[in-house]
């Protein structure tokens, strides 16, 4: 599962999550880490790095799966 999430005044931050990640659940926890201003969205990729981005900073998160085809060029 893939999850970009775009940072305020910076990059977006891309996260490579388990492929059996639950989008509902993970769409809950960002839910619960942006109702708090104070907060902290912390996700652990496929390889258990924690990541960390600050509630405040979040611009939109980006859920899909890695099986999702990115379509390039032209398309019919």
């Amino acid at each position: 599962m893939d999850v970009r999430i775009g940072v305020t005044q910076a990059r977006e931050v891309e996260v490579e999550l388990a492929e059996d990640t639950d989008p509902d659940a993970l769409a809950a926890t960002v839910d619960e880490a942006i109702g708090r201003p104070d907060g902290v969205l912390w996700l652990t990729d496929r390889r258990g790095r924690k990541v960390a981005v600050p509630s405040s900073k979040i611009a939109y998160v980006e859920i899909g799966s890695p099986n999702d085809a990115r379509r390039i060029g032209f398309g019919s």
